[in-house]
């Protein structure tokens, strides 16, 4: 194979989450807290989450206050604590194709680690848990895009950054592939956002608009 160890995001990645999850999320948190203003779409959500990103976009364009960040923070995990976003299809078939081949599986997502698990121990077949899952830590250092989730399954796992592949929909992935010298593609398959996609297409290695397109790069 091409690759001993993938690094794969999670939300609009694996799983369907967005749409699910995070977007009714922050519409309930609007109709709190900013009422009577204008929705957005979920591709204006989508392109917020890329340019400025999520915490510039609340603190700087919406103008949340400390307070509001937590209750902003507080209907967004009533929200993904109680709905559970489905794989993508194919999705967790490919991952258990690859293990099968000898290959590692890292999650480095700003998802929660208990949440990340819980998605992965849905029913369904094939049955498959990461090897590693690094979610969002409450030190910036730790979290994407900072190398340190990369560097850190990199010596876990035993595995060259030349070996390893990062699999990521929206740039903070891309940043840390780069800053570890790690290779990396980018998931297209959640969303048709013009301005995520033409940045991600001149940033990584291939980019991809459906599973099967990446599976068969993977295991090609």
């Amino acid at each position: 194979m091409r690759y001993r160890l993938i690094l794969i995001d999670h939300d609009d990645t694996a799983v369907d989450s967005t749409a699910i999850v995070h977007y009714p999320a922050h519409l309930a948190a609007l109709r709190e807290l900013r009422p009577g203003m204008p929705l957005p779409t979920i591709e204006q959500w989508w392109t917020a989450n890329f340019e400025p990103g999520i915490m510039e976009h609340l603190v700087h364009t919406l103008g949340m206050n400390e307070a509001e960040l937590a209750r902003e923070f507080e209907i967004w995990r009533s929200f993904t604590t109680s709905r559970m976003a489905p794989f993508f299809p194919g999705f967790r078939e490919l991952l258990a194709a690859f293990r099968a081949r000898g290959g590692k599986v890292a999650v480095v997502s700003h998802s929660e680690q208990a949440n990340i698990l819980r998605d992965y121990r849905q029913p369904g077949s094939p049955a498959f848990e990461p090897d590693l899952v690094f979610g969002w830590d409450h030190d910036p250092g730790r979290r994407k895009p900072d190398p340190w989730p990369a560097r850190e399954a990199l010596a876990r796992l035993g595995v060259d950054a030349a070996e390893a592949l990062v699999v990521d929909d929206l740039r903070p992935g891309v940043l840390m592939a780069r800053a570890a010298g790690v290779a990396v593609v980018g998931a297209g398959w959640a969303h048709r956002v013009p301005a995520i996609r033409d940045w991600m297409r001149g940033n990584c290695l291939a980019y991809f608009e459906s599973v099967e397109e990446f599976g068969a790069f993977l295991l090609g």
